[in-house]
């Protein structure tokens, strides 16, 4: 009860000094439960639409992809309506009725403006049914009726201002459908953001599907006592038990679930970077409770030497932390909730609404985010509570702060040193692997390694490092300067723990950097070197180029001709009996003009003649293919054929590295017309001396599609560096948490040290130093040991980075590119981080009173 007392005691008496680092303990674990409830809300809200759109049973086509998109032919898998009728009949069915669905369509308004979204919800098109009345009602006009009706989801409307009679058009492969809206339907559970529209079922047949008396799927409705199994096993024999694919509706919610596996991996990257936040915490909080024992030797010493062992004054601050941990975690889990309706909103702002009346904050979410807390925080403060239990009685008699053990020092000099060595090595067996999968894996050991080597060895680098940044930045500041400079060496260990926490973070920031530069800069080089077409057409959702698109791109005037890029699935035999299932890369002869493949053996445009195909100088290395030979090529779907290789392209220092191709024709020979795809890129060439008209006629041409991008080679460029730049600050918003928390850490430290200098400063004041001088002597200190952090996380990262990039050379991105802006730019930042988190501490410094500093024990 006494030890309870006394850490009771001690924790409310040093709040002030405890309060950065329950902010770290908050921060950390609001991360960590704004997640799990962030996406266990997600799941609640796909759950709910999953349970409610399904009927007892569905029937769908067996080759039906089970991700539910529409395949590359832009056409939905169908049934014949046959099949209806014959489920009618069966026994324990209530009603059965065909529906129609497509996820392959282009909803625009009058203006050519897309009224889905571009950010990874979907569109839908079908039509209307009973079943639809499971998840929607319509709240304005009627359903539609005829081939110009539409009737489109409520929150679409919303967004987009229309209303009842506004006219749409629903861009599909079979063709455009004008229509006007006569009805609006709301969803009755949360709409994840899809935007919906729906048509009279002949409608949607002729123009979803491109056949009438078909339908993409049929929903079944037991009648009542009938289970679901039951209707599914009675359908079943009914219409055969391999003819088509049948799901109950939990089956069917099941497997829309796993094709939400995206929210896992949301999920799990964001749990990773709140584990990043927890070890830069670590560090915090290891400091804090260091400091403040070092503080307390001579308080330490007298309890020891009034009777208290070493085990009481171990469990007194071990009680403190635990109590530090409490406290943070239990404003973590509330700041976590608010963290989670925040990117809710961000979502609903995207384009995925989400609903607060379906937050879910399962019991275990809390549970996790204080045991977590309070762990991380016992765990941290676990050796400076070990240290205070070792302070010998004899220490009421002395300072308090008394150094540290050197014997210690060059065991843990040693030790850091053997660990980064290792690390190192690990990274040069990376860089120098021959396969990308086995370096990733020595990768993965030099990053962890030389990490930790890097935290062990800090104290030892602190003294080399600090005395090196400070001839530039501090001694130009003459003796104010110094004593900053001294003032940072005074405790290497500490100096260490504090630049470490920054050094995480930004040593993350540094190898990405270098990585997504160099994926911008080998690509950009790639394209410049290989792509000779003027234009790149694409849709920004992935959605195949309509036909009607392409044959209006292949009218535009100025151009010399337009390629179209598909792929097909085959299997492909080699001379050697081997078969392997790839992807066969399908152009039109003009693909070669184009794109300049370097070939190892004949020549590229040899590839796009009747009967022949191209080859990677890997399989044919691998399958000791050469010219000449015939490779059995069983389509996906069509014909088998002997093709001959004509050209075997190298792989080196390619992209799309392995890729065989065959012309237009072929494919079309050897596959029914309804199972080519359409392509997903089209490449345009503008006749000579007409690029500038050639690109705006291709622009207006394709004004009324806005779902494709119009981009020459400038405009692709800037593209691929927008997406990394974009996923770059992505990553580097969720790194903020942790280079926050390092922050906090720096400025705890200051504050910390402030105290424990109480008297120093005191006595400095005394003989001369001005208020001005302090508080510049606390911040050039802090700013040194920023640019220390920043000096070891820039340079490992980049290092880190390197290695990657050396990984990435194998798929063919051959150029290290180190963005010097961005690295420059973080280490100047860091001093300015620096000089923001001194301001508080020096503050405080320059408002003591000078007698009571001298005075205080």
């Amino acid at each position: 009860m006494t030890v309870m007392k006394t850490a009771r005691r001690n924790f409310f008496a040093h709040k002030g000094r405890m309060a950065l680092s329950a902010v770290a303990v908050l921060l950390s674990v609001a991360f960590v439960c704004g997640t799990l409830v962030f996406t266990d809300t997600m799941n609640t809200t796909f759950d709910k639409l999953f349970a409610v759109t399904n009927s007892n049973v569905t029937i769908t086509p067996k080759e039906a992809e089970d991700t539910g998109e529409t395949p590359d032919t832009g056409k939905p898998q169908a049934l014949p309506a046959s099949v209806v009728e014959q489920v009618k009949k069966t026994e324990g069915v209530r009603s059965a009725e065909g529906g129609v669905s497509s996820m392959a369509v282009t909803v625009v308004n009058s203006k050519n403006e897309n009224l889905g979204s571009t950010t990874g919800a979907p569109t839908f098109a079908g039509n209307w049914t009973e079943n639809e009345l499971r998840s929607m009602k319509i709240i304005e006009g009627q359903a539609p009726r005829g081939p110009t009706d539409v009737m489109i989801d409520s929150d679409t409307a919303k967004k987009h201002h229309l209303n009842l009679g506004d006219d749409i058009r629903t861009i599909a492969v079979t063709g455009d459908i004008r229509s006007k809206i006569t009805g609006i339907a709301a969803f009755t559970v949360t709409n994840p953001g899809a935007t919906v529209v729906y048509f009279d079922t002949a409608t949607a047949q002729q123009k979803l599907i491109g056949a009438p008396s078909t339908f993409t799927h049929v929903n079944v409705t037991a009648k009542d006592g009938v289970s679901d199994a039951q209707l599914k096993q009675n359908v079943a024999s009914a219409l055969g038990a391999d003819t088509y694919k049948l799901q109950t509706a939990k089956e069917a919610a099941d497997d829309n679930r796993k094709n939400m596996d995206f929210l896992d991996i949301m999920k799990w990257v964001m749990l990773g970077f709140a584990a990043i936040a927890f070890l830069v915490g670590i560090f915090l909080i290891f400091n804090t409770f260091s400091m403040l024992v070092a503080q307390r030797t001579r308080e330490i010493g007298l309890m020891r030497a009034i009777g208290a062992d070493s085990g009481q004054v171990l469990k007194s601050v071990v009680i403190e932390a635990f109590l530090l941990g409490v406290v943070g975690s239990i404003l973590g889990v509330a700041a976590g909730i608010g963290l989670a309706v925040g990117l809710m909103q961000l979502m609903s702002q995207l384009g995925m609404s989400l609903s607060t009346e379906d937050l879910t904050i399962a019991w275990t979410t809390p549970v996790i985010g204080i045991v977590l807390g309070v762990v991380v925080t016992v765990v941290s403060a676990f050796i400076p509570a070990r240290r205070a239990g070792k302070v010998s009685p004899m220490a009421a008699l002395r300072e308090s702060g008394t150094p540290g053990d050197k014997k210690a020092g060059r065991i843990r000099a040693a030790l850091g040193l053997g660990l980064t060595g290792i690390g190192a090595a690990a990274l040069y067996l990376a860089g120098t692997a021959d396969a990308a999968g086995t370096g990733a894996q020595w990768l993965g050991l030099g990053v962890l390694f030389t990490l930790i080597g890097f935290i062990v060895i800090g104290p030892l680098l602190a003294s080399v490092v600090v005395r090196a940044l400070s001839a530039p930045v501090l001694r130009p500041f003459g003796s104010i300067g110094r004593l900053a400079e001294r003032n940072a060496l005074r405790n290497p260990r500490r100096t260490g723990a504090t630049a470490a926490a920054l050094m995480i973070g930004l040593a993350l920031v540094a190898c990405l950097s270098v990585v997504g530069s160099s994926m911008v800069a080998s690509a950009t080089d790639e394209l410049d070197k290989s792509v000779g077409a003027d234009f790149i057409v694409q849709s920004q959702t992935g959605q195949p180029v309509v036909p009607q698109a392409e044959q209006a791109l292949r009218a535009t005037p100025g151009l010399a001709h337009v390629t179209a890029y598909r792929e097909v699935d085959a299997k492909i035999t080699a001379p050697d009996g081997s078969t392997e299932s790839d992807g066969l890369g399908v152009q039109d002869p003009t693909y070669a003009q184009d794109v300049r493949r370097k070939t190892t053996a004949g020549q590229h445009a040899d590839a796009y003649k009747p009967g022949s195909m191209s080859v990677g100088s890997e399989y044919a290395t691998k399958h000791q293919v050469k010219l000449g030979d015939e490779l059995t090529v069983a389509f996906t779907g069509g014909k088998t054929a002997k093709l001959k290789v004509a050209a075997i392209t190298s792989d080196e220092g390619n992209l799309d590295k392995g890729m065989k191709y065959v012309s237009t024709a072929v494919a079309e020979a050897n596959l029914p017309a309804d199972k080519m795809p359409r392509p997903f890129m089209v490449l345009a060439t503008a006749k000579d001396g007409q690029d500038d008209a050639a690109y705006a006629a291709v622009k207006s041409t394709l004004a009324e599609y806005p779902q494709y991008q119009v981009l020459n080679q400038t405009d692709y460029k800037q593209a691929l560096k927008d997406q990394v730049g974009q996923l770059l600050n992505v990553v580097y918003a969720l790194l903020a948490l942790a280079i926050i928390v390092a922050v906090l850490g720096v400025v705890n430290t200051l504050a910390l040290s402030v105290v424990e200098r109480t008297r120093e400063i005191g006595l400095m004041r005394a003989i001369g130093l001005s208020r001005r001088q302090l508080r510049r002597m606390i911040r050039l200190e802090s700013v040194v040991i920023a640019l220390f952090g920043a000096l070891l996380g820039l340079g490992l990262g980049m290092g880190w980075g390197a290695t990657a990039h050396q990984l990435l050379a194998l798929e063919g991105m051959k150029i290290l590119e180190i963005p010097w802006p961005t690295i420059l730019g973080v280490f100047a930042g860091s001093a300015l981080v620096g000089l923001l988190a001194a301001l508080v501490p020096a503050f405080r410094a320059g408002r003591m009173n000078v007698l009571n500093a001298i005075a205080s024990e």
